[in-house]
């Protein structure tokens, strides 16, 4: 009997988990959507007063 119930909750305990590892979104009306990726970072590109590409670093030059 002890062993039916260590297996049972067991059971459940891996049920529970599998619907936690999901990452569920909702719209406004509470539907479940598929959910947005997040966009990846541009990379930063600065150019110097000439207008040639420098480091950013580098004095005078600025984010373009």
């Amino acid at each position: 009997m002890k062993a039916l119930s260590v297996v049972l909750a067991a059971a459940l305990a891996f049920s529970a988990a599998a619907p936690l590892a999901a990452a569920p979104c909702r719209d406004a009306k509470g539907k479940f959507i598929k959910c947005p990726e997040k966009a990846p970072a541009k990379k930063q590109v600065c150019k110097d007063a000439k207008g040639k590409f420098a480091k950013c670093g580098a004095p005078g030059a600025k984010a373009a």
